[in-house]
């Protein structure tokens, strides 16, 4: 079938002549294509898509008609993302993954746009709940952007989708480290308040629940999680604050604002050896690596426990790499050699401030002993 892209124009404008400023936007497109001003055709073109005109529909006209007339003349990951604004129009999934995958065809020579197509149809296949070709898609983008160096355009778009499975299928520590991972691509205020709110949500949860997430310092310290202050989930950033620091009673004491969220509710006994954990993790940091043999008392009193459950949960924390040390039965102490390092919030950062402090009054302590001893170590030498 023919095209004619300036008849398209001229019948779009003259339509449009009860609407200045829509004129105006088809005039434009008219100049730039006639004068074959690609260019400034393709930056005109990627904010008109998005023009309040097209919510009834008529991106795909606009796409046959005119777009399809220049497609090649435009950059592919530009040509990319105008697409993906045209197939929201398309409702049925499996035209829309023939669209993407002919767009995907077009631009096979360009990395950037052929991983934002294949993240498209991604996240199709993962509403049509079509798990095992999602996971293959991520592969094969991954495979991609392993060969490219630093974060591209497409980053985001490809933690967006890898966060989006892992949620599906209930993989909270997955899902924590590639939400964070899109966190770290994009502006946080390009998303809308809700969405800011939804993410930081989800996140905690995450955060909370993760089998291998003992690291929260991340989480605190990003923008993302004030979008709850002005929420009913605000007391969300106080219990992240207590498993950060193993703080059992705040834990406890916050109990009757999460025990009402579901999923912290049905998890109560995990929630609780976990935050055991960090309280562990917690007292080998607070101490001076000299001062590291700690007694089994200590480390009840700390976890809140029985004497005769410490040696169950220091061989918990061992296995989970969060410490190393040894365990003395007899003398019912543990000798911790190394903590898991985490991004520290600001009072452990003032902490570890103090530490060095000390440090560096031992070293100047041993360094003036060294000089005051130093001549009668010369005078015993040449006796």
């Amino acid at each position: 079938m023919s095209r004619d892209p300036r008849g398209y124009l001229l019948r779009k404008r003259q339509e449009a002549t009860l609407n200045a400023e829509l004129a105006q936007r088809w005039a434009e497109l008219e100049n730039f294509f006639n004068k074959r001003l690609w260019h400034q055709l393709t930056e005109h073109t990627i904010i008109f898509v998005r023009h309040p005109s097209f919510q009834q529909g008529g991106l795909l006209e606009f796409y046959h008609e005119f777009l399809v007339d220049f497609e090649h003349k435009i950059k592919p990951l530009s040509l990319v993302e105008i697409i993906l604004i045209i197939a929201d129009e398309i409702a049925e999934a499996n035209e829309k993954i023939l669209f993407f995958e002919k767009t995907k065809e077009k631009v096979k020579n360009d990395l950037e746009a052929k991983v934002l197509c294949l993240t498209a149809v991604g996240l199709i296949k993962l509403q049509c709940s079509q798990l095992d070709e999602v996971k293959q898609i991520m592969e094969e983008i991954n495979g991609l952007l392993e060969t490219v160096d630093g974060v591209t355009a497409v980053h985001a778009r490809y933690y967006d989708l890898c966060s989006s499975f892992h949620k599906v299928k209930a993989d909270h520590g997955a899902y924590y480290r590639d939400a964070l991972r899109y966190l770290g691509c994009v502006d946080i205020n390009s998303l809308s308040v809700e969405q800011q709110v939804e993410r930081a949500l989800s996140l905690s949860l995450a955060a909370l629940l993760g089998d291998d997430v003992y690291n929260f310092g991340e989480l605190l310290a990003h923008p993302i999680l004030a979008s709850l202050q002005s929420t009913s989930y605000r007391w969300l950033i106080d219990l992240l604050r207590a498993f950060n620091t193993g703080d059992l009673t705040a834990f406890n004491g916050l109990a009757g604002q999460w025990e009402q969220q579901t999923d912290l509710a049905n998890n109560r006994d995990k929630l609780s050896k976990k935050i055991r954990l960090l309280a562990l993790m917690e007292l080998v940091f607070s101490r001076h690596s000299h001062n590291r043999t700690i007694p089994f008392n200590v480390i009840a009193e700390t976890a809140q426990i029985p004497t005769t459950e410490v040696e169950h949960l220091i061989m918990r924390a061992l296995s989970r790499g969060l410490v190393k040390g040894t365990i003395d039965e007899i003398s019912k102490e543990v000798n911790m050699t190394w903590v898991q390092p985490r991004v520290l919030d600001l009072d452990q950062v003032k902490e570890m401030k103090a530490k060095m402090s000390g440090w560096s009054g031992q070293i100047q302590e041993t360094v003036t002993l060294i000089k005051n001893e130093i001549p009668d170590i010369v005078a015993h030498t040449y006796i």
